[in-house]
């Protein structure tokens, strides 16, 4: 008697149900929604605690005074002991480093990209206090970097240690990190969009409503609070360009092109002087002191290489920046920001990308015999910044919000499209992973759907499962498995099914084993040998969930069966069924399928060789069609 049988097989209808959706979601969403409001009150406040900060030590080491106005350090009137001014600036961050918190050093993104990638998306109380504190110095002292990277690392510590307080998961809590970090910018910037999109493109690492929606929640209500406490957007606001013509698209890509080629050199920059900074035989705590040496001689030849620059950008944008005073910015300012940023002090990278990509793309203006200079300034400063950061929707939605003038959008997608491409080819990580990586970790930022994701249990499962009768013994059972039975060679499970051909339990070739050494009779039978606790899937499940399921219960297969009737047996899920759906799918990726032309091609030569066939058997003589002829002849 043969005691395996197929499972009747289920039609489509009955198991690809309607149960699955676009995004997975539940009501966590609105609860970590909820929890962010407060998070997005906090950033903007700590957003305008940073610029009180920056504008008092700003006045007070430039100017002498007790002031909390935002001010430019370019009208001090110090004379040569300005240079001595950041460099007291970049001893007080070293100590504060050395004795505070080293994670106050560098950029602030790629420290919040390292909290999420290796703490569990925990940061210290103190990187909440000393960084937003360590930045107002470097930046007061005249540093020349930006806020942003100071506040998304600032808001991201708040969020993180708000969520601390509630029973959270990681990805939530990496969620709220997150959402302080948008917060922040949003607030500082007035650019709640481009904060959304510079958390999905840095820091998320996902596109998902469980994280997209807390995080918009956040930007939202900073940007709103921003209003009342620093004033309403946009910050640079530009005259409305003209609708850009198809030739000042293509001087669009050339710039981008160029910005592509200058980002890679920048990064090049950072780190190349950081790797210098590391062989010096002093301790790191001095190194900012001493790239606070570069910047004091730069901003003594050049006082617009101090502080975050504002006002130059608004300058550029304007277009009133010309001739060698461009040439001198855009060096100036790309050596002391590098140094600067190579020694471990604390600071931003966009306000400087803005400002070096402007003075490039004033100075490429001079060649270009149409638009203005503000045009290409505008332009060449977001594909510097998109070709930098390796964000280019962030940079493009940024430059938007900056200035509000959304003709230029299709000019920016050019730009910011080469720039990305460009720095993709050149580099193997951006000046924000390159730190992370230099640290040992390796994150992708590449987004795609997880292959798992994309198919259901039906489409991978084996509708002829192994089964057999729960009053078999085991000694038969291993009989059958010595014999090299066809069903057992294949699956080292078998279900085992009741008199009414349901499911029963399952036992695989371990359970026989040790069922042997209890009782080397073998007269256990199947049911009592195996499992009747089991894991089971459901033919419209989806293989990642399934898969889930194997994990957590550390098995490599599940009885498929019916969601109404978890007895109803309708196939068998292996591991082997897994990988030939992964498989699939990565065939899908990587093959490649011939074109028309190949066909073409093909058609041609099978065509000549019909022609020589014929040819052949009209002349029998040789391949040419001549009537051979002998030596003699």
């Amino acid at each position: 008697m043969n005691i395996f049988r197929k499972p009747s097989p289920v039609t489509k209808g009955e198991t690809k149900r309607d149960r699955l959706a676009d995004f997975t979601r539940d009501t966590r969403i609105l609860i970590v929604a909820l929890i962010a409001l407060p998070i997005g009150v906090m950033s903007a406040f700590i957003a305008y605690a940073l610029v009180w900060l920056i504008g008092a030590i700003t006045n007070l080491a430039f100017y002498q005074r007790l002031a909390a106005d935002f001010i430019s350090p370019a009208q001090h009137q110090l004379g040569y002991l300005v240079i001595l001014v950041p460099i007291l600036g970049g001893l007080i961050v070293g100590v504060m480093a050395r004795y505070g918190s080293e994670k106050i050093r560098g950029h602030g993104i790629p420290e919040a990209l390292e909290a999420i990638l290796i703490s569990d998306s925990r940061l210290e109380p103190e990187v909440a206090v000393l960084k937003p504190l360590s930045s107002a110095v470097s930046i007061g002292t005249g540093g020349p970097f930006g806020a942003e990277g100071p506040i998304i690392m600032t808001g991201g510590a708040c969020g993180s240690l708000f969520a601390q307080l509630f029973r959270l998961s990681v990805a939530e809590r990496k969620t709220l990190l997150t959402a302080g970090a948008a917060g922040g910018m949003a607030a500082i910037f007035a650019s709640p969009v481009a904060a959304v999109m510079i958390a999905v493109e840095l820091l998320l690492f996902e596109w998902k409503p469980r994280s997209f929606v807390p995080v918009a929640v956040a930007s939202v209500v900073a940007a709103v609070l921003r209003v009342p406490l620093l004033g309403s957007g946009p910050i640079f606001p530009v005259a409305l360009h003209p609708p850009l013509t198809a030739a000042e698209l293509f001087v669009s890509l050339l710039i981008g092109v160029v910005a592509g080629f200058s980002s890679c050199l920048l990064t090049v920059m950072v780190y190349g002087f950081e790797d210098l900074f590391r062989k010096l035989p002093i301790h790191w705590m001095w190194w900012p002191a001493m790239g606070g040496v570069f910047v004091g001689i730069a901003g003594w030849i050049n006082p617009h290489v101090f502080g975050v620059g504002y006002d130059t950008i608004r300058v550029l944008l304007r277009g009133e920046m010309v001739g060698p005073a461009l040439w001198a910015l855009l060096i100036g300012k790309s050596l002391a920001w590098a140094i600067s940023l190579g020694s471990g002090t604390s600071g931003g990278v966009l306000a400087p990308l803005l400002i070096m990509g402007g003075a490039l793309g004033a100075i490429e203006a001079q060649w270009i015999p149409m638009g203005y200079s503000g045009l290409w300034a505008m332009i060449s400063m977001t594909a510097v910044m998109g070709g930098t950061m390796r964000a280019p929707f962030t940079a493009m939605i940024f430059t938007l919000e900056l200035t509000h003038d959304l003709n230029v959008l299709p000019a920016l997608l050019v730009s910011c499209t080469a720039a990305h491409a460009i720095t993709v080819l050149l580099m193997r990580r951006s000046i924000l992973t390159e730190k992370v990586a230099r640290r040992g970790h390796h994150l992708s930022r590449e987004y795609g759907t997880n292959p798992l994701e994309m198919q259901i249990v039906d489409d991978a499962m084996t509708q002829d499962a192994p089964v057999i009768p729960a009053t078999m013994k085991v000694g038969e059972l291993a009989e059958r498995i010595e014999r090299g039975d066809p069903w057992l060679t294949h699956h080292h499970a078998v279900l085992i099914v009741d008199g009414s051909k349901r499911l029963a339990g399952i036992i695989t070739r371990g359970d026989v084993v040790r069922a042997l050494q209890r009782d080397s009779s073998g007269d256990i039978t199947v049911t009592e040998a195996g499992s009747t606790e089991l894991v089971v899937t459901f033919p419209d499940e989806l293989l990642y969930a399934a898969v889930v399921k194997m994990l957590k219960h550390n098995v490599g297969r599940l009885p498929v069966v019916r969601r109404k009737d978890t007895r109803h047996l309708v196939g068998y899920l292996g591991r082997s069924s897994v990988f030939a759906a992964l498989l699939h799918e990565i065939e899908k990726d990587q093959t490649r399928e011939p074109g028309w032309f190949t066909h073409l091609r093909h058609k041609q030569i099978e065509e000549i060789q019909q022609a020589n066939q014929q040819a052949v058997a009209k002349f029998p003589g040789d391949a040419t069609g001549r009537e051979g002829k002998t030596g003699s002849e």
